[in-house]
């Protein structure tokens, strides 16, 4: 059952809450069409101040964010049971709350519940499994952890695999040219580097995963972002183009945090998304997401996620390219904080985490 709640304001509406409408019903397309007796496969995606989670006479009853004005508010209320019922729930930065049973219900439905941040960052995750690990997986896996030899093996394989869905993202989403040949002639050297070379350490391993970054994200400048409205909402002259991976915004040390471009912006949800959904696989496989083997494991920080998120990038960047590429953008569809650091609105990001959730992109 499902209600909607209008809110009246100015009829005359601003760009702001027009692209929001658009990037609604944008957000439509990208939702998988459920068949009879299967259970949902969309994560469902709150955005927005006010959204709530709670129980009501047993069941699930979600409200969606507001966001702009006028707008309806989206209501859903699940059953126990329901196979409408998504297998995960992320809240995307905003505001709003959460019953002290919601959770307890959502556990026993098998519903993962994800909280990201405006940056991008996964503030918390909570399975609706649980955590029961898998005595033989354990071992596996710290085993893994203690002996060196061990870990090189993994984290090899690893960004064999990273590279080689690099070069397939070069050939799928860049026009033949000369830093798209550059880029995957070098991810190709890396992966035969890989596979031939004796690594006794894992500095090795980086630093060849570095050098086909580099070429790979160069090949990336000849992306060009699409704009409208460009008299109402005029965009800085370094949004047009792609520029590098790292933001301009963190000192000498290239970082990817602070994101100073749309596209970073994108990006940084987008991994933060596939991270959620790899951290609630990783847990029903019975491993520990913190015990990382490739990356060190340290207090808070699900290592092990991030080993296995590594071959999955440049599948998320895929998607994001594509998105990217195959919409024009307005500025109003960005939020320029007075740092210089790019956040994306609340319904544009709830479509990158929608597009990052199902891998795929339509035009």
């Amino acid at each position: 059952m499902q209600r909607d709640i209008e809110i009246r304001a100015d009829p005359i509406a601003g760009e702001w809450a027009i692209r929001s409408e658009f990037w609604i019903a944008e957000n439509a397309k990208f939702q998988r069409k459920r068949r009879v007796r299967e259970r949902n496969a969309n994560s469902l995606i709150l955005t927005g101040h006010g959204a709530s989670l709670r129980i009501e006479r047993g069941a699930l009853v979600i409200r969606h964010g507001f966001t702009h004005c006028p707008q309806k508010q989206e209501c859903h209320r699940l059953f126990k049971g329901d196979l409408a019922l998504p297998r995960m729930i992320i809240l995307l930065d905003g505001s709003g709350s959460l019953s002290f049973d919601a959770p307890n219900w959502l556990g026993e439905q098998g519903v993962a519940l994800a909280r990201i941040t405006g940056d991008g960052g996964l503030a918390v995750m909570a399975s609706g499994a649980g955590f029961t690990g898998s005595h033989e997986r354990l071992r596996w896996q710290f085993d893994l952890q203690r002996d060196g030899s061990k870990r090189i093996e993994f984290a090899r394989d690893l960004i064999s695999r990273k590279l080689k869905n690099s070069a397939s993202t070069l050939q799928a989403q860049f026009p033949d040219g000369r830093l798209r040949k550059l880029a995957i002639e070098k991810v190709k050297t890396g992966i035969a580097r890989l596979t031939g070379e004796h690594f006794a350490e894992m500095d090795g391993i980086r630093a060849i995963e570095g050098e086909s970054a580099a070429a790979y994200f160069a090949a990336w400048t000849e992306i060009e972002m699409r704009w409208t409205a460009q008299c109402r909402y005029p965009v800085p002259d370094h949004w047009r183009f792609y520029r590098s991976r790292s933001s301009i915004l963190t000192g000498r040390k290239a970082k990817n945090w602070k994101a100073s471009h749309p596209i970073n912006a994108m990006l940084n949800y987008a991994y933060a998304v596939r991270a959620a959904q790899l951290q609630v696989e990783t847990v029903a496989e019975g491993l520990d997401p913190y015990a990382g083997i490739m990356h060190n494991s340290r207090e808070g920080f699900p290592a092990y996620v991030y080993d296995v998120i590594e071959p999955e990038r440049p599948k998320v960047d895929a998607a994001i390219i594509a998105f990217a590429r195959g919409r024009a953008f307005s500025g109003a569809d960005f939020i320029l904080r007075r740092d210089g650091v790019c956040r994306l609105s609340p319904q544009l990001a709830r479509v990158v985490a929608t597009v990052a959730s199902q891998g795929r992109v339509k035009a």
